[in-house]
């Protein structure tokens, strides 16, 4: 009996320190965790939970939860959905248990069970908007990796060591150094982070040899690099000043990282100094990035004023004394309730940056937005392959081009950033269009004749429909002339953009009929004169153009009035009309024999062609516009258009054969 007791009073003071041990763990998880140390803390937690019995559901439950947490904000998706599963399997009391481990299983690529786990969420919390964008980026992932975009992505050799290694940076616009953060074992100190388990990050920088091969990664040695962790670089356009981030630990407080700034003299980084963004102690500020002008630093931060999370922000550094000190936060077009982070520039200017608050992909996806005024952003999905169910982030392009590194944690099960290279390969420039009569319909039996600067001179016949599409060369200017027989000659001129990718461009050609009255857009007088208007030069100028590359045209130019006024003022109205237009295109170089003017008044109404009754279906093919039939009209309105019909300027070959014969 005694034997049986004392073993009892043994097995109770086992429990008793297990327990005890349990809850000394989970203080110190508590501890670490209330100053960021994730890493740290997930390892009290992990030791906490295997101390707990399986019986004290709701104990290991919160345990689960809590290391879950820890190892999600530490970047270990693998790891953070087995915690989730866990805390959920032992009836964890919040929802949000669900939609952590979807995040979790989004990141890891678990896409399916992602979605059940979203879908189970939205269930309880129809109106959380951030389970509303995980649920779309686990349906359209699939899709993503399915049909990658045409990036060439691949792991760098050159640039990675046997840690982390990320945020690459080219210095300014000198694509022969690249600058790295990074935590291999040449960064200095001893000191392991609490955050991630790595050594302090530093900055590093890479030369890139004469035969363009990166050679050996070094630690910069400078003051730039700490005992605590750099890193996050940008750097002016003129490559001469730095900034970057800098978290400063602190074993009583959590650590709040800064950006600091440090000046290029020779080879060398120094003067390292705060940048004062703001005198507010409790806010981050990191991830810098210069604006393509150099007068702003955008940055990511949590201070108050913001729209959700972590966002991205933008300081004033420009010498406009006016918006000293200005700080912006970018607004909803960029930032949302989830994190927004690492901004950089691309080659026109865009903003990249990485978020987990739109749909994307799982972790941090890479947006590209375009501004489109002063307050509102385009912003889209760069999409497979240049993101992935993992973390994505830090871009750096080299200048004008699309190519360069990023960063990524995609395929590694601890975490572990990596960099990587990517490309948007040259593809096919395309000259596209359609050829057709001026007031019609397509030409099927055209042809185009086109000269390059490269040397090209071809020519092609055009489709069915009156269609054409050719491959040009980007940066080359083209001259193309569109032909047909019984049509008069038109010119476009190209000039192919230098731009990386694909790129359309679009020329149509309508040609002019010699055989019938071609109408000429646009040409306004004053009213109740024969002056034309300013807003009349651009079609003429056109004519002048057509004229000159058909030189051998002569033409009527006739003016038509509608049925108001007495027929003798409409036909003198009519000719002064006529003689003006003839009149500028005499001043305009073209010879006056070509051009008889002729003043119809009200004598010639419009014939309705087949294609106006497309415009104004009230009208019929043939239709003769006279005064009878615009009274016959009901409609006012209709009546107009009509007048206005009538109120016309024309054109009408007369000879195609002028100066052609020399006798």
């Amino acid at each position: 009996m005694k034997s049986i007791l004392t073993y009892t009073i043994a097995i109770l003071g086992i429990a008793a320190i297990i327990s005890c041990g349990s809850e000394r763990a989970i203080k110190k998880g508590d501890q670490y965790a209330a100053l960021n140390e994730y890493y740290e803390a997930a390892k009290q937690y992990k030791k906490a939970y295997r101390k707990i019995s399986p019986k004290e559901r709701s104990k290991r439950a919160v345990v689960a939860w809590k290391m879950g947490e820890c190892y999600r904000k530490s970047n270990n998706a693998v790891r953070a959905v087995g915690a989730y599963g866990n805390a959920l399997r032992y009836k964890y009391p919040d929802s949000l248990v669900l939609r952590h481990l979807a995040d979790a299983q989004l990141e890891k690529g678990d896409y399916k069970d992602a979605m059940n786990n979203y879908e189970a969420y939205l269930q309880l919390n129809s109106e959380d908007r951030l389970a509303k964008v995980g649920l779309q980026a686990a349906k359209q992932s699939l899709e993503w990796k399915k049909n990658p975009n045409r990036y060439i992505v691949k792991r760098s050799k050159e640039l990675n060591g046997l840690r982390s290694d990320y945020c690459p940076m080219y210095v300014g616009d000198d694509t022969t150094m690249i600058v790295t953060t990074s935590t291999r074992k040449e960064a200095n100190g001893d000191d392991v982070s609490g955050i991630t388990g790595q050594k302090m990050a530093d900055i590093f920088l890479t030369r890139r040899n004469d035969k363009g091969k990166w050679q050996k990664t070094e630690v910069i040695e400078s003051e730039i690099n700490s005992e605590y962790e750099d890193g996050a670089c940008a750097f002016t356009p003129d490559g001469k000043t730095m900034y970057f981030t800098r978290c400063v630990n602190d074993d009583q407080y959590p650590r709040y990282a800064a950006i600091y700034r440090s000046n290029r003299s020779d080879a060398s980084w120094s003067g390292v100094q705060k940048v004062e963004i703001s005198s507010d102690t409790l806010t981050s500020f990191a991830h810098p990035a210069v604006s393509p002008e150099g007068d702003w630093l955008y940055f990511t931060s949590d201070m108050p004023g913001g729209i959700g999370g972590l966002d991205i922000w933008r300081y004033y550094i420009g010498p406009n004394k006016a918006l000293e000190g200005i700080v912006e936060n970018l607004g909803e077009s960029i930032n949302t309730e989830g994190d927004e982070q690492f901004p950089s520039f691309g080659p026109k200017g865009e903003l990249f940056f990485s978020s987990d608050g739109y749909p994307g992909m799982g972790g941090l996806d890479i947006y590209c937005a375009t501004q489109a005024n002063d307050t509102l952003w385009n912003v889209s999905n760069m999409m497979a392959p240049l993101n992935s169910n993992g973390d994505d982030f830090g871009m750096t392009f080299a200048p004008g081009l699309y190519r360069g590194y990023f960063s990524s944690n995609r395929g590694d099960a601890r975490g572990w950033d990596h960099i990587y290279s990517f490309l948007l390969p040259e593809t096919i420039h395309t000259l596209y269009g359609w050829i057709y009569e001026k007031d019609g319909y397509e030409l099927p039996e055209a042809v185009i004749h086109m000269v390059g600067k490269d040397g090209t001179n071809t020519s092609f016949g055009v489709m069915k429909d009156g269609s054409y599409s050719v491959r040009v060369t980007p940066g080359v200017d083209y001259v193309m002339l569109g032909s047909c027989k019984g049509y008069l000659n038109t010119m476009q001129e190209l000039s192919a953009d230098t731009i990386e990718g694909s790129v359309r461009y679009q020329r149509d050609f309508a040609l002019p009929s010699i055989t019938r009255p071609v109408l000429i857009d646009n040409i306004f007088y004053e009213f109740d004169k024969a002056t034309l208007t300013p807003e009349s030069e651009a079609s003429l100028d056109e004519l002048v153009k057509l004229l000159n590359l058909n030189p051998n045209v002569t033409i009527e130019l006739s003016a038509h009035c509608d049925y108001k006024g007495t027929d003798g003022y409409n036909v003198k109205l009519s000719q002064a009309r006529a003689e003006s237009v003839v009149k500028y295109l005499i001043e305009h170089g073209i010879e006056s024999e070509r051009l008889t003017p002729k003043g119809y008044g009200e004598e010639k109404p419009k014939i309705v062609h087949k294609k106006l009754t497309e415009k104004y279906p009230f009208l019929k093919e043939n239709d003769v516009l006279t005064e009878d039939y615009i009274n016959s009209l009901e409609e006012e309105e209709q009546k107009e258009i009509c007048n206005q019909l009538n109120r016309r300027t024309e054109f009408q070959v007369l000879r195609t054969t002028y100066k052609l014969y020399k006798y």
